[in-house]
């Protein structure tokens, strides 16, 4: 064989083992797709739904929420009023006090007039919900509040504002009468006081019951209890509602008003009482938490749903100032008064209160208190000196 037919039958295996090697099998493509099998769209999924979206749409659905109010009617009617305008939302309510609000719900127990509760210290709504009569509810809005104290650890209510304990008195009837401002607790006891003090009833005002856990935490049980009653010789009238005495300072039929100072700083900004003076006791004093909730059973529970979001919102809380509330508010992103700071109010100098045994016992401190009166010759029945109405 000559070289030129060798190199041929040569270069011909190497082609034939190429067309081999490029003739083996591979794994099927996939399938093109048909008509019966479209290709699914590869578009994004759509966003979640607002969950304050749905519930605004439920609430309106609704249409209507009942409202009780302990804060002043002022504030409550300014709330309620935004609350409307803002939702569309008929709504309605009834200021009354917290041991008002108390002994309703508790007498209509479970089946409410009203779907929730705004305003007022947190000791009766505490023995509300520990007898089952508070709806709970996980607000979005909660998480702009500043402090756990603030708020019910079971969601069965949630602050709003906070204000100082202390004495209101009236400086031009001290001077009057040559007696010194008081300046704590235990100067509200002297002789020269006696029929000069106001206090809120403690069957009625959530205010008046602050006073007896107070009381309680700061001398013990029973000297808690005797200083009440020492204190009892000296108080001129009991009022229903917290607010009462500071509502009368200015005008001087009382003289040194117990109560929040807030509402001292509204009798002086917004009546012209110049002649108040505002007191933090001394040796050391309590603060409300005022909140809002839900009533269990309530007949717009959406709508009552919504209300805790706006009372929990810029929205409701920085019209407070605006109609002569000037409690410390307690969410970060609302706008504080400056009326409280200038008048030297500090809401984080005040005494560690023991919100458990405030809401176990304050049913029992009551009696015990009323009683300890009794025995020692005050007429609880008297409703001129102990409100009613």
């Amino acid at each position: 064989m000559n070289k030129k037919r060798l190199l041929a039958l040569l270069l011909a295996g190497v082609m034939g083992m190429s067309l081999t090697a490029c003739g083996e099998k591979k794994a099927d493509p996939a399938p093109a797709p048909s008509a019966a099998a479209p290709v699914e769209s590869k578009a994004a999924d759509p966003a979640p739904a607002d969950p304050m979206d749905e519930l605004i749409a439920a609430a309106q659905a609704e249409g209507e929420l009942v409202v009780y109010g302990s804060c002043e009617e002022e504030y409550l009617a300014a709330a309620c009023a935004g609350f409307e305008k803002k939702y569309g939302i008929k709504t309605t309510y009834q200021r009354l006090s917290t041991g008002e609000v108390q002994a309703k719900i508790e007498e209509e127990n479970g089946n409410p007039s009203a779907d929730t509760w705004f305003g007022g210290t947190t000791d009766p709504y505490n023995v509300v919900a520990a007898k089952g009569l508070l709806e709970p509810y996980a607000a979005i809005n909660a998480s702009h509040i500043t402090k756990p104290v603030y708020k019910h650890a079971d969601n069965m209510w949630h602050g709003i504002y906070t204000g100082i304990l202390g004495f209101m008195v009236n400086r031009e009837e001290l001077d009057r009468m040559n007696i010194a401002v008081p300046q704590d607790w235990p100067d509200l006891l002297k002789p020269e006081y006696k029929g000069l003090i106001w206090l809120s009833n403690y069957n009625t005002a959530g205010t008046a019951k602050l006073v007896i856990n107070t009381m309680i935490q700061k001398y013990g049980h029973d000297e808690g209890i005797q200083y009440l009653v020492d204190l009892d010789k000296n108080i001129e009238v009991y009022t229903k509602s917290g607010s009462g005495p500071s509502k009368n300072v200015g005008t001087g039929e009382c003289v040194v008003g117990i109560g929040f100072l807030h509402d001292g700083i509204t009798q002086i900004l917004d009546n012209g009482y110049d002649n108040i003076e505002l007191v933090i006791p001394s040796s050391g004093t309590s603060c409300e938490i005022g909140a809002t909730a839900i009533f269990k059973g309530a007949k717009h529970p959406n709508a009552a749903k919504l209300w805790v979001e706006y009372a929990l919102s810029p929205d409701c809380v920085n019209q407070a100032d605006e109609v002569g509330s000037y409690q410390f508010l307690v969410l970060d992103n609302a706008e504080q008064p400056q009326a409280a700071y200038d008048f030297g109010l500090d809401p984080n100098n005040v005494m560690d209160y023991d919100f458990e045994d405030a809401t176990k016992n304050i049913g029992t401190y009551i009696e015990e208190v009323m009683a300890a009166l009794a025995a020692s010759g005050a007429n609880t029945g008297d409703e001129n000196r102990f409100q009613v109405k």
